[in-house]
């Protein structure tokens, strides 16, 4: 179990934004004290999920990142909320090489191996995703 406290909240509709997010989760990560290697994991993911938001759903999407906190550790807690229409199969789309888009189906299973803790829960009318990175 753990606590948490949102720090900041990134509407992602366009490309550029992705970048502005990419500087917000990594000047996040920093401040919490995590490693190079720990914030270069969280940034690829929440640029992974961003692009997702861009490129699947139909108005883009927000996205929520907050600090969290148990009893020996900090982590980052991405929460990636679009409108929809949702994903068809989980299981296919977190299938490395899966793509409905013509892409490399590398970015959910890819984020899902970086960060420590992955849950999504998808319908036709949304996909939310929650992701941890544990700094330990």
């Amino acid at each position: 179990m753990y606590t948490s406290r949102e720090l900041c909240t990134l509407v992602i509709e366009k490309e550029w934004q992705i970048a502005r997010a990419r500087h917000h989760v990594k000047a996040i990560a920093q401040d919490l004290g995590f490693n190079h290697v720990h914030t270069a994991q969280v940034v690829t993911s929440l640029s992974e999920l961003g692009y997702n938001l861009i490129f699947h759903s139909t108005k883009g999407g927000v996205v929520y990142v907050s600090s969290v906190h148990r009893t020996s550790a900090v982590g980052i807690k991405i929460t990636c909320i679009d409108s929809g229409p949702g994903i068809s199969s989980i299981n296919d789309a977190l299938s490395d090489g899966f793509s409905t888009n013509g892409g490399l189906g590398g970015g959910l299973p890819g984020t899902e191996r970086l960060m420590d803790e992955f849950y999504i829960k998808s319908s036709t009318k949304g996909t939310k995703i929650d992701c941890i990175k544990w700094n330990s």
